[in-house]
């Protein structure tokens, strides 16, 4: 996996609306080879502070979504649009 990737893989997963479930459509990846994507590429507070964010968030988790009527995979971030190569847009 390259560095522009790997980084995009990082950006989505800080982002608080985009799921796991669309890193792993886009990348492939799931959800604990994110967290070691994560593990592996940020400093150990950083990423401390990552897991608290996201562990138990509904919006990391499709299925969580779904139950409560959202049914697609959308990014949320503003600039996922104009990203070369994406295959969800």
């Amino acid at each position: 996996m390259n560095e522009i990737n790997i980084n995009r893989i990082i950006e989505m997963a800080w982002e608080d609306r985009t799921t796991f479930d669309a890193i792993k459509k886009q990348f492939g990846l799931s959800e604990s080879e994110v967290i070691k994507i994560m593990r592996n590429n940020l400093k150990k507070s950083s990423f401390r502070l990552w897991r608290k964010r996201v562990s138990g968030r509904k919006t990391k988790h499709l299925k969580i979504l779904e139950n409560e009527g959202i049914k697609t995979l959308r990014f949320k971030c503003s600039r996922q649009k104009n990203i070369s190569n994406n295959k969800i847009t």
